[in-house]
């Protein structure tokens, strides 16, 4: 299984349906309520994965990750960020401590 091509394809589909009848789009209706609504969407789904992930079963656990993907993804999107953007950063970053990548951030 292509996991980056299901990313880019749901990449796709959150740009085509940002546009959408909010009436007809889950993702249409975000973007009318603002970039605002979809930060505190984000930060609801990311909440709901840590809860999961401190008394849910794997199932659970799973499916608030990929609620939380699919956000961030439209958060990215809204903001006119590629996700090939962020696949960079995380590139750029690998083989790094994360403490060093961390301290190099506040220099």
């Amino acid at each position: 299984m292509d996991h980056a091509a299901i990313l880019a394809r749901l990449e796709t589909v959150i740009a085509e349906r940002a546009g959408a009848d909010p009436d007809a789009s889950y993702v249409a209706r975000l973007h009318a309520r603002g970039l605002g609504k979809i930060a505190q969407k984000l930060g609801e789904e990311a909440t709901e994965t840590v809860v999961a992930a401190l008394i849910g079963s794997d199932a659970e656990l799973t499916g608030e990750a990929a609620d939380l993907v699919f956000h961030l993804m439209v958060l990215l999107g809204a903001r006119g960020v590629p996700l090939d953007a962020v696949l960079a950063e995380l590139t750029r970053r690998e083989g790094l401590s994360g403490l060093v990548e961390k301290a190099s951030r506040s220099t």
